[in-house]
């Protein structure tokens, strides 16, 4: 392989490591040929019980694939993306194929600076409002992207999906399997390489706040805090469903993501509507008339937190002969 390019192949590979991932379980492996690379979703990292049919780990995949991208146009390389390019091999879910030079723009070297200084923020936000400027910033990388990102106020629609937040955190938390499976992510050892470590847990809520968070993401060792009552909600929203769609709006959240850290702003993720049956089916429902709600976030002012590990690029690559 040319030496350069091999450079600036790994490169990318390594930044694409850093992408948010649920439980930090990292799902995604790559294949670097001599000037192309592979995306492949790692079903032995898919969490069974809330993740059945890899919908969180596709739009995990779609954010390592988006920095990847994002990683070889700040180098000054142009790749052509394909998603789910081959129907028989279904786990194949991009490549990245090197076609030339490309002129990297302000934006996109802002957004690969921000990559390293993106971390989820499970903890407490202050109650700081969330600029007119960044909400516009917001709005405009998810549709640079080709996706929409609907903020969400307080109003019946934000009521409604608190509610469905909360209805899935009960749910989850009285189920064993859900219980279990996130137990063994979680509460890991400072250093370990994937699952969230206990320094980067939450503390358990002071009062009970209308969002309510993660509990197994919390640390009941730690003092009890207030959280921000009202937080900025936004749902990602693509035009379909389908693994090609959840790769295209796992790229769309993270350019909304890395915009948002540009900006100085914290975000973390509402997952757990996701995470059971009835309550996914009630999200999309709520959203039908935008499109398909693919994720949701919470936005606002935080303070720094623990970095999460992440695997080496060559624990998580092989080489296309």
């Amino acid at each position: 392989m040319n030496r350069v390019l091999s450079t600036v192949l790994e490169r990318a590979v390594e930044s694409a490591t850093l992408a948010p991932s649920p439980h930090n379980t990292q799902p995604w492996r790559f294949a670097v040929g001599e000037e192309h690379v592979e995306l492949w979703l790692d079903r032995g990292r898919v969490l069974r019980v809330a993740d059945p049919d890899a919908w969180e780990a596709r739009l995990s995949c779609g954010a390592a694939l988006f920095t990847l991208d994002l990683a070889l146009r700040a180098d000054g390389v142009f790749a052509d993306l394909r998603i789910c390019p081959d129907p028989a091999r279904t786990d194949l879910l991009a490549t990245a194929r090197l076609a030339g030079n490309h002129r990297s723009t302000s934006d996109e070297r802002a957004l690969a600076e921000a990559v390293p200084r993106r971390h989820t923020n499970r903890r407490p936000f202050s109650g700081r409002a969330v600029p007119t400027a960044s909400r516009h910033r917001l709005e405009t990388a998810a549709l640079a992207q080709g996706g929409t990102l609907v903020l969400l106020d307080p109003s019946a629609a934000y009521d409604s999906v608190v509610a469905l937040i909360r209805r899935a955190e009960f749910l989850q938390a009285n189920d064993i399997g859900h219980r279990t499976e996130s137990a063994s992510w979680t509460g890991r050892p400072a250093g370990c390489p994937d699952g969230v470590p206990a320094s980067s847990a939450a503390p358990p809520p002071l009062l009970d706040g209308l969002v309510v968070m993660r509990d197994s993401h919390a640390n009941h060792d730690l003092p009890a805090r207030a959280y921000e009552q009202q937080p900025l909600l936004a749902a990602v929203v693509t035009s379909n469903a389908g693994p090609h769609e959840q790769v295209h709006a796992g790229m769309v959240m993270q350019r909304v993501l890395l915009a948002a850290t540009a900006d100085g702003l914290a975000t973390s993720f509402l997952s757990q509507p996701f995470e059971t049956a009835g309550t996914r089916a009630a999200l999309t429902k709520l959203f039908k008339y935008r499109g398909q709600v693919q994720t949701l976030l919470r936005i606002g002012y935080g303070y720094p937190v623990p970095v999460t590990g992440r695997r080496a690029a060559n624990d998580v690559t092989t080489a296309l002969e």
